[in-house]
């Protein structure tokens, strides 16, 4: 059973909307700046509140969602209705993200889509986690060992991707005809070891 991760398409909703919401925030946030600057700098509480707003939208933004949660929640009580008004829609976004995150999977299918919903979100960290949590349950599945080698070589670990792609080709041969127009690997379309793993002993079919 091949599954491949299209990483421009899967999970593309769910970045877009932590990325347009951060975007719209900052933009408030610096308008704010500018039109209350004696706001900021007489009420200390406000700028209390202000600067947490700012270090939970830095968070947010590179999807450390466990760290913006409680700076949102701070600045809701803080008593600041229109700073809290904007944390109140960031900090669904961050609950829905984390509860995400404590899916429990069903299948291995289900929580390689999560995987690859991660990587789509740029978290190759978490998303490698998962990846190897998969592949370590379930060796013998060949899409896991493939979405490592995609991640490993997005992330510009070559030897890793070529160990990942070749055993996930290895238990399943239609790999190698996906991956030989699979995009992801463009980063080896040059290196002869990729070449020669999708085209053993010149093979062409």
């Amino acid at each position: 059973m091949t599954k491949k991760p299209i990483v421009k398409d899967k999970g593309s909703s769910s970045k877009l909307n932590v990325k347009k919401a951060v975007t719209l925030a900052k933009n408030s946030t610096n308008a704010a700046r500018h039109q209350a600057p004696t706001r900021l700098n007489e009420d200390p509480r406000y700028a209390s509140a202000f600067q947490s707003y700012e270090q939970a939208l830095k968070a947010m933004q590179v999807q450390k969602f466990d760290k913006a949660k409680p700076l949102f929640e701070k600045i809701i009580a803080s008593g600041s209705k229109e700073l809290a008004d904007r944390a109140s829609v960031h900090l669904n976004i961050c609950n829905q993200q984390l509860n995400r995150a404590q899916t429990q999977f069903k299948t291995p299918e289900e929580h390689y889509d999560y995987a690859v919903s991660l990587m789509n979100m740029g978290d190759f960290v978490s998303a490698r986690e998962h990846f190897e949590q998969i592949s370590g349950k379930y060796p013998n599945l060949d899409f896991a060992w493939y979405g490592l080698a995609v991640l490993e070589c997005l992330t510009g670990h070559t030897n890793e991707s070529l160990q990942h792609l070749a055993e996930a080709i290895r238990l399943s041969p239609n790999n190698r005809f996906q991956a030989r127009n699979d995009s992801d690997f463009k980063n080896m379309a040059e290196d002869p070891r990729f070449t020669e793993l999708l085209y053993p002993e010149g093979t062409t079919a």
